[in-house]
């Protein structure tokens, strides 16, 4: 009978939290991590089998980390619910805040879908520890190749000057023009992200949504897809991990929300204080993750994280080979 240990749960409860917020892959990590150390860890965290708490275990570290993410933008939420309610009452779509209540909306659809018709195939059939490490590098690729072509495209780009130091408005350096704010509308840093995400072409936001389909592959990062997308569609760094994080936290929610039943189940038997505990864990890594990222996504890249998960996936490769 598979078990759940109280070091599997802390290991695995803070691996989660971090992992799901950073462009690395949770799920990956969550794969490759048992495979590696092999043993009773790649009995019992195994997230294919069917009789395993692992999935029980998994669907806590899913709620806690959309709750951590619910917390620490719990402002732009207010504003986002605020925007949804008052554009279905009033039939409008008026302001920044119901245009990007809207977007976000829309940019779930796809991988809301998708996610419900085939993550058990995706689940079952590809975590496996070498296909997932083919994806972690396959992850790496695609964050150095979107910041490769995200820096040609501004290198190329004219600079527009007008308003870059006025203060009457801010220059949007992924489309390179100015976005002004609208009358009695606030600026403070969030706000002001919003308004820009709330600029963009339906398309624009759909097609970035519709790239988290990509993270139902183990290896290949939500946050990493979502962000690289964006960034080749014109966004800054800041804007593309802010959209990102809001685009997830529905989609995280939902996943462990609709499994809830495994842990009331047969399948969270035996094992319910370490989800708890591993719960915890994860909550409090997702929260400090994203308010590192968010900062770090400020001035910098996915450079770092794109060479990381290249490297761990070849060294994985290898050490599965040798084994």
């Amino acid at each position: 009978m598979h078990q759940l240990s109280w070091l599997e749960a802390i290991v695995i409860g803070a691996l989660q939290g971090v992992s799901e917020l950073f462009p690395v892959s949770s799920l990956g990590h969550s794969v490759l991590l048992p495979a590696v150390i092999g043993g009773s860890w790649a009995q019992d965290l195994d997230v294919g089998a069917p009789e395993s708490p692992y999935l029980a275990f998994i669907v806590g570290l899913h709620v806690a980390t959309a709750l951590a993410l619910i917390v620490f933008f719990w402002r732009d939420w207010v504003r986002i619910v605020r925007g949804l309610v008052t554009s279905i009452v009033r039939r409008e779509v008026v302001n920044s805040e119901q245009r990007l209540a809207w977007l976000l909306v829309l940019g779930t659809i796809p991988v809301g879908i998708v996610g419900l018709l085939l993550e058990h195939t995706f689940r079952t059939v590809l975590s496996r520890p070498v296909p997932t490490a083919i994806f972690l590098v396959v992850n790496g690729l695609v964050l150095l190749g979107a910041e490769a072509l995200r820096r040609r495209a501004v290198d190329a780009a004219p600079v527009a000057r007008v308003g870059a130091s006025t203060g009457h408005g801010e220059v949007d350096p992924a489309a390179r023009t100015v976005v002004m704010p609208a009358a009695g509308e606030a600026t403070s840093g969030g706000e002001a992200s919003d308004r820009r995400l709330a600029g963009m072409p339906v398309l624009r936001a759909v097609g970035i949504g519709a790239a988290q389909i990509a993270a139902l592959c183990p290896g290949i990062s939500r946050s990493g897809v979502t962000m690289a997308t964006g960034l080749l569609r014109g966004l800054s760094h800041e804007d593309a991990a802010r959209f990102s994080f809001l685009l997830s936290t529905p989609v995280i929610l939902a996943a462990g929300v609709l499994k809830l039943g495994d842990l009331a189940g047969p399948l969270g038997d035996g094992v319910r204080p370490q989800i708890l505990v591993g719960s915890v864990l994860s909550f409090v890594g997702a929260y400090l993750s994203v308010r590192f990222l968010t900062r770090y996504f400020e001035n910098r890249s996915l450079r770092p994280f794109g060479i990381y998960c290249i490297a761990v996936g070849v060294a994985c490769l290898i050490w599965f080979g040798i084994r």
